[in-house]
């Protein structure tokens, strides 16, 4: 038995532009038929009919849906519909009128007539026909792409809130994670007995911490400035417990514009990653280092990279796609991940405050 698929007929399986075609075909003989019923007596007259009418339908209908798909890459209805709308008039106007003008200077010449007939009263008043032609097939062509745009920015809207929702949920769960609360515990239990002082202090910077996820997590954004106050205290937490392992560099404090925004918790979900993905010692410590450009528009976390072997329940590998959902649906300007032989980074993009 043969593996090869068998051999499908074009005319099985006709291509989109073959089916488009043979339904513009279709209309011009629909047409013809009942613009021009004393042709049914006369085959060549009718021939010639048809084939002007054929060709009025097609080269209108591809003028106005080239024209489409070109103001479409320039200039958008949901951006600039007002002029969208003029844009489009001129363009279907002029791309119909050299069409009608092409045909018609062909038929001059296919009767022998002089070319400067084109310009007279008897062919004018022949325009109105194939300018009906012209408002329909733009009527279509134009409804059909401001209602296919209508469309698809519905579409977007509704998946940009579906992972949205995902992206709050995951981060509600990875705010609450016991395992931080745990190890928290943990490294409280042993200053308590050998540094009460620093217990005292640790346990305010924990309070801190889940005083501003319980504020920020019902916020859309943050001042930059909130962000990386909570991002000292929550790293403070983590030096307790990883001591020399763990070496930190954070923008300074007068160096953050007030009107600097992020989505809440991003870079506890960046730091959280390093730690957990990442192996550290004494001797080889993890170096965490949160910097802002020169220009101000991003802010960028990287650390070296050593990953270690997590387990199954250790990562779900959805944080940083839900960081990038969440930043989608607040900017075009995308979330920039690399990782190098040294270093894992995140460049996040600077919001502004209205």
């Amino acid at each position: 038995m043969s593996s090869h698929a068998p051999t499908v007929s074009p005319l099985q399986a006709p291509r989109p532009w073959l089916r488009l075609l043979l339904t513009l075909l279709g209309v011009s003989a629909g047409i013809s038929l009942f613009t021009c019923l004393r042709c049914l007596d006369n085959p060549r007259e009718m021939l010639v009919n048809f084939l002007l009418t054929a060709l009025y339908t097609v080269g209108l209908w591809l003028a106005n849906g080239y024209s489409v798909d070109w103001l479409d890459k320039y200039v958008g209805w949901k951006q600039a519909p007002a002029k969208r709308l003029v844009l489009t008039l001129v363009v279907s106007l002029v791309g119909s009128l050299a069409v009608i003008m092409v045909v018609r200077l062909g038929y001059i010449l296919y009767r022998g007539q002089n070319p400067a007939l084109l310009f007279s009263e008897q062919y004018f008043n022949g325009y109105i026909f194939p300018l009906v032609i012209t408002v329909i097939c733009s009527l279509f062509m134009h409804s059909r792409s401001f209602l296919l745009g209508w469309r698809e920015a519905l579409v977007r809207n509704e998946r940009l809130q579906k992972e949205m929702a995902q992206a709050e949920a995951e981060s509600l769960r990875q705010q609450l994670d016991p395992h931080f609360m745990f190890n928290a515990l943990n490294a409280l239990t042993s200053l308590v007995e050998e540094e009460p002082k620093l217990a005292v202090r640790f346990i305010r910077q924990l309070s801190q911490v889940y005083r501003y996820v319980l504020d920020a997590r019902q916020r859309e954004v943050v001042p930059l400035a909130d962000e990386l106050e909570f991002a000292k205290s929550f790293l403070f937490l983590q030096n307790i417990r990883y001591g020399e392992a763990l070496q930190v560099e954070l923008p300074a404090a007068g160096e953050v514009p007030a009107h600097f925004v992020v989505p809440p918790l991003s870079l506890q979900l960046l730091l959280e990653n390093a730690l957990k993905h990442n192996a550290a010692s004494a001797s080889q410590p993890l170096h965490l280092r949160i910097a802002l450009d020169g220009a101000g528009k991003c802010l960028t976390v990287r650390n070296t990279l050593r990953p270690r072997r997590l387990g199954p329940d250790e990562s779900m590998g959805i944080g940083l796609p839900n960081l990038t959902a969440r930043y989608a649906h607040l900017t075009a300007e995308p979330v920039l991940i690399e990782r190098t032989e040294q270093e894992f980074i995140v460049t996040l993009p600077i919001l502004l405050m209205c």
